[in-house]
């Protein structure tokens, strides 16, 4: 355990298709030492009695504190956090917040496209894993949730090909920091 170090902790958000996961997978083989953990993945551990986080104040709450508690503890072992989940500012402040420690920075990249390009991209996947209608429900969520200027990254002209230039944006542009 290092108490010396600032780690950080990067929360990669936006709605589904708009790259989240192929950034965030990218982005935590990028630090050193990293852990990565996917929302999806926790809210799926709950089986019986699960409800869709989108339907249940309940549900986005353990969800959430599950999250904090795994950062938590990576932290604690001196790791460098990234979170991949649909996260609007007041959970992201949440778990700045609640993880109560001055040697931890906290990043909150809000990634964004336009409409064309989110329908696109999520029309790209196999069909088990496409959205839908609710990626365009979770961008119009996003607007409603004023989010500040400085924490979207527009995505639009992003491919694949070319993810490390915001890998490196999200890593050294200090307009991300939450405080």
């Amino acid at each position: 355990m290092r108490n010396d170090v600032t780690n950080k902790v990067y929360i990669l958000s936006g709605p589904a298709g708009v790259g989240k996961s192929t950034t965030s997978k990218k982005l935590v083989t990028k630090l050193n030492p990293s852990a990565f953990i996917s929302g999806d993945y926790i809210s799926h551990m709950h089986i019986n009695g699960r409800k869709k986080p989108w339907e249940s104040e309940e549900e986005v709450s353990l969800i959430w504190n599950n999250i904090l508690c795994l950062t938590r503890n990576f932290l604690t072992y001196g790791n460098n956090v990234v979170i991949d989940y649909v996260t609007f500012p007041k959970e992201a402040q949440w778990l700045c917040t609640n993880i109560k420690d001055p040697n931890v920075e906290v990043r909150y990249v809000v990634l964004w496209t336009n409409k064309e390009t989110l329908v696109k991209r999520d029309n790209s996947r196999i069909p088990e894993e496409r959205m839908g209608e609710r990626s365009i429900i979770l961008m119009n969520e996003f607007i409603e949730s004023k989010i500040e200027e400085q924490h979207f990254f527009d995505t639009s002209n992003v491919n694949i090909e070319n993810v490390d230039y915001v890998i490196e944006q999200i890593i050294t542009n200090n307009r991300f920091k939450l405080t």
